[in-house]
């Protein structure tokens, strides 16, 4: 496991502080508010650390209700609605300072066998063909506020290729609002599905919300964009591992009310569909300051 890769384990693994309460550090990623997958793998984290390891998560649902302090700590409150014969429900509510930032709602599943069928995996070049993120900005890195050059060329827990590459990062020829993601962890992890679980979680936050301005040629570093996660679904429908290769395949069906819609599907390399994602953020263009 590579250093990078082993401090994410830890960041998410949180301690323990009462029965139901749990402590996580915050990631300082450069833009001076804490990561919305950072908190997401953290809540998920929590919730699992209350539940039976046999039951597996299923779905998950989740409100950022305010900008996360990366100086502070964030402390996790579980909240054990339900233990079923099939099914365990958990409320997990994020506070830093003491606030609600983030609140989540889980359920898990033991597992069980059923009806199957799925999508079909739309066609991609394999990860390899597709550059890394540092080989995407090397040739825009004298263009790139300080923060993110350096963000740009630092190791990270995850390897992430764009399918599709844009022209200019940062000057985008507007297209459609689709795009496909490879991700994998930068090293081999142990046998642990909540684990993968809740990295998969913190991954799926990449490149997500960002999908919706693609039609309008403008990223979230343009000047007067703001661009934040309001809610964030997930559900998973088997087992993976994030330490092999799986495909995020984004659409953004609308735009509205300085609002973006994402939605997405995570395959494995081999097609299996294995979790389904969904996103709104906030999207809004300050007009100039005069």
């Amino acid at each position: 496991m590579s250093s990078v890769l082993d401090e994410l384990v830890t960041l998410l693994a949180l301690e323990r502080i009462e029965e139901n309460l749990f402590r996580g550090q915050s990631q300082d990623l450069g833009w001076g508010t804490v990561f919305g997958g950072q908190v997401l793998g953290q809540a998920l984290s929590a919730a699992v650390q209350t539940v039976p390891p046999e039951r597996q998560v299923h779905s998950l649902h989740a409100y950022f209700l305010r900008p996360g302090d990366v100086k502070k700590p964030i402390v996790y409150d579980v909240d054990r609605i339900r233990d079923g014969s099939s099914f365990t429900t958990r409320r997990v509510v994020a506070i830093q300072s003491g606030h609600a930032i983030f609140n989540l709602a889980c359920s898990f599943q033991r597992e069980e066998e059923g009806f199957e069928h799925q999508d079909e995996m739309p066609s991609a070049p394999p990860p390899e063909s597709c550059p890394t993120e540092q080989e995407r900005l090397a040739n825009h890195a004298a263009r790139l506020p300080r923060f993110l050059r350096e963000r740009a060329t630092a190791k990270a827990p995850f390897e992430i290729r764009l399918v599709d590459v844009e022209d200019d990062p940062l000057r985008p020829t507007p297209r459609p609002p689709a795009r496909a993601v490879w991700l994998k962890a930068a090293g081999a992890l142990p046998d642990d599905p909540a684990l993968h679980a809740y990295l998969l979680a913190w991954a799926s936050d990449h490149a997500f919300v960002t999908t919706a301005l693609l039609p309008h040629g403008v990223t979230w570093l343009s000047p007067g964009m703001q661009v934040a996660s309001l809610d964030h679904v997930m559900w998973f429908h088997g087992r993976f591992r994030v330490d092999d290769w799986l495909l995020h395949v984004i659409d953004s069906p609308r735009a509205s009310g300085a609002r973006g819609l994402v939605r997405g599907r995570v395959f494995t390399r081999d097609g299996r569909l294995v979790a389904s994602t969904s996103q709104e953020g906030l999207v809004r263009k300050r007009a100039p300051q005069h």
